[in-house]
């Protein structure tokens, strides 16, 4: 982007136009890398539990990518006030609840109904900070998908699965709301690592209960560690990159299309086909999400990067 100029002639404002548009693809790859990265993470993540068991896999990813990302910023300890660390700490008991939750849920239900499901969080959040008329349409639509997604009653999912999708859905929700906050109050992603580390602490003693020992096999280790690096590390790096130079309302809109992704890779990854009716269902779900987002764009209040 070009900052407004009085003096500034018209050929001069029009030469960079052309490039920025072209370079515009760049941090939309990046998304898109990101999301990919993230839903093949979680399809590996899938394939994994069976040797962890969902717990054991949620904690040797947070703890892989809290070593990561606390050997990346070095987050500083001191200087912090109460309410510092009282945001952070929540945040990181937020995080770690809703990669648990989420986990739980994949675990019992394929992968794209639980990640349709859970972006029913961030849309509900979007919708009540809205509070505008066109929201109840974005709502029934999001409904309606829900409605279909469960086949008129949830009776082809796993009810206890989502139980778990829609509490990691609230979860991500406060997740979105808890990072904005954190944002504000550590430098660069020294919240994040600290809030990680945290994440970590919080689900270890889950993991160890339900994988014992078998958190310490190589083989193990080394799967979850490319979770971590899949679904945690390189897709907040990507993004954290795309936001240099991509608006957050169109980041967001972007976000919208996890559950397609997820969809994607269930089926490519761990075999889950979908019927036509939860196909129609991800669509309603996925064009409310951007009809929410477009419509807080609109009122002029770009929605949180982090969601």
């Amino acid at each position: 982007m070009t900052s407004p100029s009085t003096t500034t002639s018209p050929s001069a404002v029009r030469t960079p136009t052309g490039p920025h548009r072209r370079g515009s693809l760049g941090p939309v790859g990046l998304v898109l890398s990101g999301g990919v990265s993230v839903q093949f993470g979680a399809a590996l993540a899938v394939n994994l539990m069976p040797r962890a068991g969902a717990l054991g896999v949620v904690t040797l990813r947070l703890l892989a990518a809290a070593a990561v990302l606390l050997l990346v910023c070095r987050p500083k300890l001191r200087g912090h006030s109460r309410t510092d660390w009282g945001t952070v700490i929540v945040f990181g008991i937020t995080l770690g609840a809703m990669n648990g939750l989420f986990y739980q849920a994949v675990d019992r239900i394929p992968l794209g109904p639980a990640v349709t499901l859970e972006v029913l969080g961030p849309l509900a959040l979007s919708v009540l900070a809205s509070r505008r008329a066109i929201n109840v349409v974005w709502a029934g639509l999001a409904l309606t998908g829900v409605f279909l997604l469960g086949g008129g009653g949830f009776d082809g999912l796993d009810p206890v699965g989502v139980a778990f999708a829609l509490g990691a859905g609230a979860m991500w929700a406060a997740y979105i709301v808890f990072s904005a906050r954190t944002g504000r109050r550590f430098p660069q992603a020294d919240g994040l690592a600290l809030a990680m580390a945290i994440g970590a602490l919080l689900m270890l003693p889950l993991g160890i209960a339900e994988s014992g020992a078998k958190l310490t096999d190589p083989t193990t280790i080394a799967l979850g560690s490319a979770v971590a690096i899949m679904s945690s590390v390189l897709p907040y790096t990507l993004e954290l990159l795309a936001l240099r130079r991509l608006p957050a309302s169109t980041f967001a809109i972007m976000m919208s299309l996890e559950p397609a992704l997820a969809a994607t890779a269930g089926f490519l990854v761990l075999g889950q086909s979908l019927s036509a009716w939860q196909a129609a269902a991800i669509a309603l779900v996925i064009g409310a999400s951007m009809g929410a987002v477009r419509t807080q764009v609109g009122r002029g209040k770009a929605p949180v990067p982090e969601a």
